[in-house]
């Protein structure tokens, strides 16, 4: 019997749907996954590094002056692709971000790439 986790809407500060959390995994808009959320809400993409952290918003925000020398982890096992939800609902009223925090998925989503893009996608030769 296969268990299934909800699937929650990850918004832009925008308001716009940026992405889906199904614990622990994030996935973009067309379901790729992307990422994933640590117990202490640490996110990171599939390529193992530190993206920012998840709000409960939610949204997935980042300090500018975070490191980019955080360490790398190991990405989980791949997961399964999920089914994005045909509706979604609005996005609750957003915080005001602060100064020097940016919001990864809508102003740096290059950042959560998908295992087919970058570095991890596959010669197609």
């Amino acid at each position: 019997m296969a268990t299934f986790r909800k699937v929650i809407p990850v918004y832009t500060s925008r308001g716009d749907v940026g992405g889906y959390l199904s614990y622990p995994n994030i996935y973009n808009s067309l379901g790729e996954w992307i990422g994933w959320v640590t117990v202490d809400r640490k996110v990171y993409s599939v390529l193992g590094h530190y993206v920012g952290y998840m709000t409960n918003d939610p949204r997935i925000l980042r300090k500018m002056a975070d490191s980019f020398d955080q360490p790398r982890l190991s990405p989980p096992t791949r997961p399964l692709s999920i089914a994005i939800p045909a509706t979604v609902p609005l996005a609750p009223m957003m915080s005001e971000l602060t100064q020097g925090t940016i919001d990864v998925l809508g102003d740096a989503p290059e950042l959560l790439p998908s295992t087919d893009a970058g570095e991890l996608r596959e010669d197609l030769d």
